[in-house]
């Protein structure tokens, strides 16, 4: 029994660390189901679900509830890293949890300082071939 429960362990652990979890939560703690709803909104401690080692906050109950129905289909991609940084080169860049696009059902997150918003680059630039580059590189981390 004990070796199944650290096995499962290090498999929760090094699932996390595949994952952008700036301030403990995936999206920096931004309600992922909000933004399929087209709005950023800060999660709350009060609604929150450790889902395959990662934690997600939520701005509802009713978030909440949605995301433990069908929680694959809310997971950011590339593990909630800059979707524009892995599509150029495959880097794990951080985020701005105010920049996103749900494409193709979809939720990317992007980063955005210093007069770098790579939410614009995504979107002037060839999007179909940084999505199918970030896709390619997301598989070989």
């Amino acid at each position: 029994m004990k070796p199944f429960f650290l096995f499962f362990m290090l498999a929760l652990t090094v699932n996390a660390q595949e994952h952008n979890l700036d301030n403990g939560f995936i999206a920096e703690g931004y309600d992922v189901v909000a933004y399929f709803q087209g709005a950023a909104k800060k999660g709350n401690t009060a609604y929150v679900v450790n889902y395959k080692g990662v934690k997600y906050k939520f701005h509802t109950e009713e978030n909440k509830a949605t995301f433990e129905a069908d929680p694959e289909n809310y997971i950011p991609q590339y593990g909630g890293w800059c979707a524009y940084a892995m599509g150029k080169d495959g880097s794990k860049a951080g985020i701005n949890p105010k920049r996103f696009e749900i494409r193709d059902g979809k939720l990317y997150l992007f980063y955005d300082a210093f007069f770098v918003n790579t939410l614009d680059k995504w979107l002037k630039e060839d999007t179909e071939k940084l999505k199918a580059q970030a896709d390619k590189h997301w598989k070989v981390q």
